[in-house]
């Protein structure tokens, strides 16, 4: 697909802005049809996690296809709501809409969660949950901790691999936060030169949690094998069902509600073949608009590489500092994004 001058300066402002932030970090210690539930909603077998999970209701389908169309806003492409099979009993999406604060404990500049006290980070959060909340009365917003816990770099460390893993200490930090609200966790993963094969397993006890769910990034793939930051990177249909695949697995083996799983994205090759991308009842796809700048630019990012290649869910970020750099440029109001089709029902903030 032909991409404009301003969608292509729009990436060049994100990268810029992402290099920035490597430095910062210190080492730590299938698609189907819509209406047909077939096996999609039986719950995984019993294990020994069930004595102390508690049994969720079944999938209310006629309330889970009418919040499909109302997340669709109008739409009348044919592409929203993306059609799939029901998920299983416990899934958030598109019930709930998730407004997530963003970042590192070690970096001020990769997003609030490293910029501010863990008090004034909630207040914050809280303050978010009320805005949007109230721009939309029918959908209930819940907040989330979305914790980068393994992070591109500029140096190629011990490993050569251009990424750095948080310790326990710091990832339990976001976990011991979320809990504080009542909120979600995501485990954000920048793979840089390694992968995500050898990443997300390291986190599988976290990601065996309930409420702890995940994000890649494919902006820091860098399957070139160049330093992260000197070029976008990339991830193939092939990579995200991958990590579905082992999602789903995770699912069914501990009898959890569907994870959910964000994908960043803002350029067209940061993801490729995405009609080859299958949906699962144990794992919803969300694809995250990630760029900044001016509001127009956001827009426009968000119609050409999320609207144009529709997946399932979709995500939109919004940064305090970098969404303001151009003239006459603003954070976007709850209001505003809510205009956009089929609307975002995952909110990022950084």
């Amino acid at each position: 697909m032909k991409k404009s001058a301003l969608i292509w300066t729009g990436a060049l402002f994100v990268l810029s802005a992402s290099t920035l932030s490597f430095s910062m970090c210190k080492p730590g210690v299938a698609k189907g049809q819509t209406g047909l539930p077939g096996d999609s909603g039986k719950i995984a077998a019993k294990n020994d996690t069930d004595a102390t999970r508690p049994s969720l209701p079944p999938l209310d389908t006629a309330l889970f296809l009418a919040k499909l169309q109302q997340n669709a806003n109008g739409d009348s492409s044919g592409k929203w709501p993306v059609k799939g099979a029901y998920p299983n009993a416990g899934a958030l999406l598109p019930f709930k809409r998730i407004v997530a604060y963003y970042g590192n404990f070690y970096s001020k500049k990769m997003g609030v969660l490293g910029e501010y006290s863990e008090d004034v980070v909630i207040e914050k959060l809280k303050g978010e949950i009320k805005k949007w909340q109230a721009a939309d009365t029918s959908m209930e917003v819940i907040p989330a901790i979305h914790y980068i816990a393994v992070t591109a770099q500029g140096s190629p460390g011990d490993a050569g691999k251009y990424r750095l893993r948080m310790g326990p200490a710091q990832i339990d930090k976001a976990i011991n936060m979320a809990k504080k609200m009542n909120a979600l966790v995501f485990i954000d993963v920048q793979v840089a030169l390694s992968t995500l094969e050898e990443e997300i397993p390291m986190l599988e006890k976290y990601l065996k949690m309930p409420n702890v769910h995940l994000g890649i990034d494919p902006e820091f793939s860098m399957k070139t094998g160049k330093k992260p930051g000197t070029v976008i990177g990339t991830m193939d249909a092939t990579d995200i069902n991958w990590t579905s695949n082992y999602l789903t697995k995770l699912v069914k083996a501990n009898n959890l509600p569907p994870k959910i799983l964000v994908v960043h994205r803002f350029t067209q090759g940061m993801v490729t073949n995405y009609k080859q991308i299958k949906l699962q009842p144990e794992v919803q796809i969300v694809m995250d608009m990630d760029g900044w700048g001016h509001q127009a630019r956001k827009f426009n990012t968000y119609k050409q590489f999320v609207y144009k290649e529709p997946v399932q869910f979709t995500g939109f970020k919004l940064f305090y500092k970098n969404d303001l750099r151009e003239a006459k440029s603003h954070v976007l109001t709850p209001a505003e994004v809510l205009k956009l089709k089929p609307q975002p029902i995952y909110i990022q903030y950084q």
